[in-house]
Parts: structure tokens; sequence; C-alpha cells
């Protein structure tokens, strides 16, 4: 995902406890990082796997994906949601396209779980597929302790994140029932998709290359171009899906969305398309853009309108403007590169 900073919208930002967090990661290290997000009420991140992920090049901070788990005080529903934010499959934007969404989702009484994954350079498919896959099973594994119906859980994708998304809702069709390892035999299809401003397919003629090349490397083959064409693989038993796109979005064609619309609508899958006249990528919430900053209530909506969330659900935080794409000094697996 190509994004402009928007670390100088830091100053604007509403008084939050995940804002103020932010401010205080600027100069601390990883274990104090571990102990402060706890004192702020933001969680601890969990390890993805026991032991060594698969496909690790060692065990420093880019090798170990993590999973945040957001939890509500006053819970509303059993209904949970995996975040996975963007980044090009090149960086993880887990601020504005991860724990803001994450608390939107929290604060309306749903649990929450914001992914940071592994990415390239040191990662290329399929170590990000399978985090992907990983983390939505985690959560049914864990999902009696959290209070979550394993049947009731989610996927909210942007970007990059949304091809990953959408990955699992198109290719997670049959457990893997001979898997060593328990978690790994539970399903990893989610039971609806939120996709903003998606990254679909894989072809030339509609991805955007920078993400293509990222996950399948500079050379893929004609086949694993095909295979991780996500519109290609929608079947009837596809989640229900609500999209966002700006029709002139400068980095990923809308095409992405409406072809996947279209495959949604020949399967006879529930499925919602908004399409708005706008050129821009990357907005998350849209808090600060006025023609866009209403899409979340549209999804609220549709949440509720599917039972996924009950009409008397908190209300959201007013808009407010993008957190940093990067908190300064936070650490993780795809943290952004020196360029």
């Amino acid at each position: 995902m190509i994004q402009k900073s928007i670390l100088t919208l830091v100053k604007n930002l509403r008084i939050a406890p995940l804002v103020l967090l932010f401010a205080a990661l600027i100069a601390i290290t990883q274990p104090a990082f571990a102990q402060t997000v706890s004192m702020q009420g933001v969680p601890t991140p969990i390890h993805l796997y026991k032991g060594t992920p698969p496909g690790a090049h060692g065990h420093g901070v880019r090798d170990i994906p993590l999973l945040y788990v957001m939890l509500p005080k006053k819970p509303v529903t059993s209904t949970a949601i995996l975040v996975i934010p963007g980044g090009a499959y090149d960086h993880v934007a887990i601020g504005q396209e991860g724990f803001q969404i994450g608390e939107w989702i929290r604060s309306q009484g749903m649990p929450a779980f914001v992914l940071d994954y592994r990415v390239a350079p040191q990662y290329h498919y399929p170590a990000e597929i399978e985090d992907g896959m990983r983390a939505m099973r985690l959560i049914r594994a864990h999902a009696q302790e959290w209070g979550i119906d394993p049947n009731r859980i989610g996927v909210w994708g942007s970007s990059a994140g949304g091809h990953l998304a959408s990955t699992l809702g198109t290719r997670c069709n049959k457990p893997n029932l001979s898997a060593s390892d328990p978690i790994d035999r539970l399903s990893c299809k989610p039971d609806f998709m939120i996709l903003a401003y998606p990254v679909i397919s894989m072809r030339k003629s509609i991805t955007n290359m920078e993400t293509r090349r990222s996950l399948l490397g500079p050379n893929p083959s004609p086949q694993l171009v095909r295979e991780f064409s996500n519109e290609l693989h929608v079947t009837p038993s596809t989640p229900p899906t609500f999209l966002f796109v700006t029709q002139r979005d400068p980095a990923v064609p809308v095409q992405n969305s409406l072809d996947f619309y279209a495959a949604l609508t020949r399967n006879h899958v529930p499925a919602e398309l908004h399409v708005f006249d706008y050129a821009i990528h990357g907005c998350g919430l849209c808090g600060s853009i006025l023609p866009l900053r209403v899409w979340p209530s549209m999804l609220r909506r549709w949440l509720i309108d599917h039972s996924w969330l009950p009409s008397n659900a908190p209300q959201p935080p007013a808009p407010q403007p993008n957190w940093p794409s990067w908190p300064p000094g936070f650490q993780g697996p795809g943290m952004p590169h020196k360029k």
C-alpha cells in the first residue's frame, strides 16, 4: 500500500489511551513497550506460534508475528473481528489500519484482534498467508476464553490486508485435520469479511505491483498468480462481504473491488459495495475526509443488519484524524524498513 506520511497529524489527535501510548512510545524499547501497553489498557501482544514460526529466518523482532487482543470492558456480542492492516506486504500500517480500527470495534462492545505479520523483504509467500491463517485459527482456539462464538468471527482487511483477508475468505475451505498442532486443525475461514480499498487480484492488469512483488516475488508463475487472484475463487460458500473503495484510488485500481463484487453476486453471496467518487488510498476510517468519513457508519449499519452487532451497541467515537501508520518507537515484524 502506497501511503503518504501522516505523522504531522499526531498533534491534532484527540486524547485517547492509545494516542497517549503512541506519544510515549518514541523512546522506549520492546521490553518497556510490553509493560507500558498493559498499564495503558492496550494489550501486550501474544505470539501466533508456539516456538519457532514456520519458515522463520531467525528469532528477532521481524521474525515473530504477533496478535493484539483488544477485548471490550463491557462486551455486547459474541462476534469478533480479526483486523489485518495493509502495507503492500512490505510493512504493516498497524496504527491507522490496525489499532485505530480495533479501538473503533472495541468501543462498540465487540472484541477485536490486530495482526502484526511478517513482510518483505525478509519474508514472501507463504509466510504472510500462513500468519493470517494462524491468526484466525488462534482466535477460534481461544474463543471460549475470550467470550467469542467460534462461528461468528469476521475479518477486516485494508489494502494488502484486504488481499490477505479475502484469501482467508476464498482459500480456507477445508480444515487441515492432519496438522500436528491442534490449533492448525481448526478452520481459518472467516464468517464475514470487511474489505477496505483492497488488493484482491495478482493479475498485472489490475493489481498493485508493489504488493504483488512483495508477496510473490518479481517473476511469479502464472499458476501462483492465478492461485492468489481471489476474484477467481469465489464460491457460494464465500462469506458475506462489505466493500469500501474510492473510484479513483491512485494505488489500487477500483476494478479489484468491482470484479470481486461481481463474483460474489454471480455466486449469490450477500455483499454490499460502496464506491465513493474520490481519489485516495490508505485512509483507514477516513475521519478527516468529509465525503468519506461516513463509511464506518455504513459499515456499522451493515453489521447490525446482519446481526453481527446488536442495534443497541454503544456508539463508536466521533470521526477523528488518522493515527500514525507506524507509531514512533514501536517494534514488531511489520515495522517499516529504512529506505
